[in-house]
């Protein structure tokens, strides 16, 4: 990730969060503790909250293939107890992990983030991830900031609202520039409506067809039983 968006607390989700610059002794130390109650806590949503936990230490520590195992464990649970925004840390880490289904666990976290009211910070960063995997001139990353702007509409308010706002209006900018060269506003607002960046009801639909390619076959969700249990999108 380009530029980092996200407190060492949104990151841990949990309140005894660590700091990802913390000497990696202390970070060793800190797993070691982990480790010592994932032992003693049995399957549970307990569980699965350490294992989010466990699984962004291992991650600073580039202990990558721990990391995606914790993850994998703990968005099993969330997503059976419909805890959304902790099974969208899931994704996020096991994405960061690099690990042969990665691209997978991001496809899985956008759909969830999209989907449910979860933090806009987080649902941006994996929206972001788009943007930094996909070649300059792919339609993909300009629909991911598209849908990271709007969800800053309908998620957030104050400071909050002006920060991320700025912070995925550059994205688009950016995007527009390398995607058609675009250096202007008249052109950028010409280029967002040649594109349908302009209407939730066009990006939105693309998304789900970047998604579907993203993850071809292993969607680890009901995504139909999941739609059937929702008064509304958000």
């Amino acid at each position: 990730m380009k530029q980092q968006i996200l407190t060492d607390s949104a990151l841990c989700g949990a309140e005894d969060s660590y700091n990802i610059r913390v000497p990696a002794e202390l970070q060793e130390q800190k797993l070691a503790l982990l480790e010592q109650q994932l032992a003693d806590t049995p399957r549970g949503q307990l569980r699965a909250n350490l294992l989010n936990e466990y699984g962004y230490i291992c991650l600073a520590l580039g202990r990558d293939a721990d990391a995606w195992q914790a993850a994998r464990e703990s968005f099993n649970t969330h997503v059976a107890y419909n805890e959304w925004e902790s099974a969208v840390h899931a994704c996020n880490i096991m994405f960061q992990a690099n690990q042969p289904d990665s691209l997978a666990a991001l496809g899985n976290g956008i759909w969830l983030a999209v989907t449910f009211p979860v933090d806009p910070e987080l649902s941006v960063l994996m929206l972001e991830n788009i943007v930094n995997e996909t070649p300059d001139g792919s339609d993909g990353a300009a629909v991911a900031a598209a849908t990271a702007n709007y969800l800053v509409d309908l998620r957030t308010e104050g400071r909050q609202r002006e920060d991320l706002h700025f912070f995925t209006d550059q994205m688009l900018t950016r995007i527009a520039r390398r995607h058609s060269g675009i250096e202007t506003q008249t052109g950028f607002q010409a280029w967002m409506q040649r594109m349908g960046l302009d209407n939730p009801e066009v990006f939105l639909n693309r998304l789900a067809q970047v998604l579907n390619i993203i993850v071809q076959d292993a969607w680890w969700l009901n995504r139909e039983h999941i739609r059937e249990t929702l008064p509304s999108l958000h």
